[in-house]
């Protein structure tokens, strides 16, 4: 059987100063080898290695604003303090010497729990002092909690572009503390970070992204992950209609996002398929439609099976066809598509892709879990 044809995913994309010479994305994916917070030569080396394997751009693994109990492993990276920002500075330079572009990923954990049960020195924080629905953990937070993680996201993305990076993604999916404040099961508050709608509870979201947009100008792109699911409960929705998924998205886009990177388990899913189908847009391509910002799709591509069915649980993937990937970008349904655990496995997945060698895409190793290959 012939190779599909993927001029599609080597088109070049260009968006204020950021400019990609494909649409295919590093998915961020932690990886929890930073002692004491700090990348060193290894996390520098991994991330050229993705670079000259020619993804277009890379988001970095999570990295953690500048808040007491801001991350649940102590091998996540801190994106703040000298040494930290130094490493960075490394590995963005290294990045830039292979061809690459990147963007770390900024984020707080808020009230959730790593696989390991590590617990941070300080009380973990949230929207109400839940980690889910009826499941207390750590302190509400006060305003000037609020405030002061406002400011520290804001100082996170300035000093992102002042190290070198192309653009930032905010962490606002997946249960953690941005996404906490949006899903109604966590957020309990009666002040004006909480309430009855999504849009009411899209406050502190709108916050963060206006002060990083003063924080890095007006041409540096802001990219903002976004999920319904949550690793508290997969089955969470937070948007049941298209309405109320502009609701929510749209005014963080207002705020000053230029990309919603939406997140999804399978790519290939619909999101509304009781409006379009089954082969209907999925989630990245809703969020575009809704507001027309740019989007980056993710689930699975290439891999028979979804993260929560391997690398959660230790379990590897085979390839599987590209085929529906192409067929979405043929017809612009989303702008950019990330890749994650093909690249964690084959730094040189893109490459093989666009250079035709599709019997040599390799699957998922859940081994490559353990060292920064």
């Amino acid at each position: 059987m012939p190779n599909p044809d993927t001029s599609s995913l080597f088109r070049p994309f260009t968006i204020r100063s950021l400019e990609l010479k494909n649409r295919i994305v590093m998915a961020p994916m932690t990886r929890l080898f930073a002692p004491e917070g700090v990348p060193g030569p290894a996390n520098a080396d991994y991330y050229r290695r993705r670079a000259e394997g020619r993804a277009g751009l890379l988001l970095s693994e999570g990295t953690v604003i500048d808040r007491p109990a801001s991350r649940n492993d102590g091998g996540i990276p801190f994106f703040h303090g000298d040494a930290a920002l130094r490493g960075w500075k490394n590995v963005i330079d290294a990045v830039h010497g292979a061809g690459g572009r990147m963007g770390p990923q900024i984020w707080h954990t808020g009230a959730t729990r790593y696989i390991n049960n590590w617990e941070p020195d300080a009380p973990v924080e949230s929207p109400s002092g839940l980690n889910a629905p009826s499941e207390a953990r750590g302190v509400a937070m006060t305003e000037e909690d609020i405030a002061d993680s406002v400011a520290a996201f804001a100082k996170a993305a300035a000093d992102a572009k002042r190290l070198g990076f192309d653009t930032v993604e905010i962490h606002g999916a997946h249960g953690y503390l941005i996404d906490q404040f949006f899903w109604s099961g966590t957020n309990l508050r009666t002040d004006r970070y909480g309430g009855p709608t999504i849009k009411e509870r899209s406050r502190f979201a709108g916050e963060i992204i206006s002060a990083v947009r003063e924080a890095v100008g007006p041409d540096f792109p802001i990219i903002m992950r976004v999920s319904q699911w949550k690793q508290q409960d997969f089955s969470v929705r937070l948007a049941e209609t298209p309405a109320e998924m502009e609701t929510w998205l749209l005014p963080l886009v207002e705020a000053g996002v230029d990309i919603l990177h939406v997140s999804q388990r399978r790519f290939w899913e619909p999101e509304f398929p009781e409006i379009d189908g089954e082969s209907g847009l999925n989630g990245a391509g809703w969020a575009k439609k809704v507001t027309g910002a740019a989007t980056i799709a993710v689930g699975s591509v290439g891999l028979d099976n979804d993260v929560t069915a391997s690398a959660f649980v230790g379990k590897g993937s085979t390839t599987a066809s590209i085929d529906h990937l192409i067929d979405r970008m043929d017809r612009n349904e989303f702008d950019l598509i990330a890749v994650g655990r093909a690249l964690l496995t084959d730094p040189n997945w893109v490459a093989k892709v666009e250079n035709g060698d599709h019997a040599e895409l390799k699957g998922f190793d859940p081994a490559t879990l353990s060292e920064l290959a």
